[in-house]
């Protein structure tokens, strides 16, 4: 077990650092200060984080750390906090680490006894559900859609039966055919796409999935959410057995009813057999 207390020792700390998804006054002073204090700062892109740079008139080093260099660089930046030095890790937009490189570094930073540190900030996803209209938890970030359509919709039938609204960051060149993909999986649920979050071109599209033929060609940054599973048949208060007894009443097949009680539990269905089986076993 380890316990830092980042803010009452004298390790080298690695910041990560939101910056703005879009309009650049969403960025808070402590992250202007530190992105001024540090000792060099990490970015995705360095060309994007040059204007922010510029425009708040920032002069700290800057480097690069991205999905491709990320392994080259890892030792680099660890040599850094081995010297005492304090880094600031940033992505392209909003938050490090989501649907961004940087969870490996974290790792390994904690692994050294170093201080990592998250300052809160700007994100698409949390910006995005609050002016949705779902449901705001509970909720399940699940980052790109597979870019392949055989792993796409397994990823979909995956999550089919979760309660919670269903998050997505979506390229504009795939979100009709994963729209058409969700449609087909999950029915016609209700689904919102916000496009271009804080820049004068936001846009927030409410429908149904069925819909999905309606959408026309989009630009920009996009958070897809869809409505969780709602199911009547959902008995609260029930055992796992008596839920998968309560299917098999209502006509599934034995198998059916522990994959489908798995799919809305989480619980591997192979806990799910084993459960039952014992529970008839002790019934006889």
């Amino acid at each position: 077990m380890k316990r830092h207390h980042h803010y009452k020792n004298n390790k080298a700390t690695l910041y990560l650092i939101p910056t703005p998804i879009g309009n650049l006054e969403d960025i808070t002073l402590r992250a202007l200060r530190l992105l001024k204090e540090v000792d060099i700062v990490f970015a995705e892109d360095t060309r994007n984080t040059r204007k922010l740079f510029s425009h708040y008139n920032i002069q700290t080093k800057l480097d690069s750390y991205h999905d491709f260099n990320e392994e080259s660089k890892m030792g680099i930046l660890l040599d850094y906090l081995d010297q005492g030095k304090n880094i600031g890790l940033v992505s392209d937009a909003g938050m490090p680490l989501i649907s961004d490189p940087g969870y490996h570094l974290v790792q390994k930073v904690i692994e050294k006894d170093y201080n990592v540190v998250s300052l809160p900030g700007a994100n698409a996803l949390l910006t995005a559900l609050t002016m949705s209209g779902l449901k705001t938890q509970p909720f399940v970030f699940l980052g790109f859609l597979d870019a392949k359509a055989k792993k796409r919709i397994d990823m979909i039938q995956s999550v089919k039966y979760y309660p919670e609204t269903l998050i997505f960051y979506e390229s504009i060149h795939r979100i009709k055919d994963s729209l058409k993909d969700l449609f087909n999986e999950l029915g016609d649920r209700h689904f919102v796409i916000a496009r271009e979050i804080s820049k004068s071109f936001e846009e927030v599209i409410y429908g149904q999935l069925s819909e999905y033929i309606q959408i026309d060609d989009l630009k920009g940054e996009l958070v897809l959410m869809v409505e969780g599973y709602q199911d009547q048949e959902i008995k609260d208060g029930l055992s796992i057995v008596e839920q998968v007894d309560y299917f098999i009443l209502q006509g599934f097949k034995k198998t059916e009813a522990m994959k489908k009680v798995s799919l809305m539990t989480h619980i591997p269905k192979n806990k799910i057999y084993q459960e039952y089986l014992q529970s008839k076993i002790e019934e006889e």
